[in-house]
């Protein structure tokens, strides 16, 4: 009988599974997406024409694009926001805090929809 050694799987598995930092420059790039998706929808909505409305079929790329707008605008907010409370240093109160987030979200809502 052989007595053959188990592998340490839990050694591998924490190898296999060890967290991976993302780049530094993850962050300016994602909101540098987010604002140029941003930017090209909202002006695909600005040179839609409202006469095309009467036919259905012209319905899909405006749409799209509102969607595109809405959900890369609301993103865009949330990404800004984060960075900003990230180089904040971290407050005692909760309620602070909290006035804080509401005050940056709306202030980068309404820097967004200039």
């Amino acid at each position: 009988m052989s007595t053959d050694v188990a592998p340490d799987f839990e050694a591998l598995l924490r190898r296999a599974l060890r967290p991976v930092d993302p780049p530094s420059d993850l962050a300016d790039r994602v909101e540098q997406t987010l604002a140029s998706l941003h930017g090209i929808a909202a002006e695909e909505l600005e040179n839609w024409e409202l006469s095309a409305m009467r036919d259905p079929r012209n319905w899909v790329r405006p749409a799209a694009a509102a969607v595109v707008t809405v959900s890369a605008g609301t993103a865009l907010v949330v990404v800004r926001t984060r960075q900003r409370a990230r180089k904040r240093a971290r407050p005692d109160n909760l309620v602070d805090a909290l006035e804080r987030t509401v005050s940056d979200l709306t202030s980068e809502a309404r820097r967004l929809m200039r």
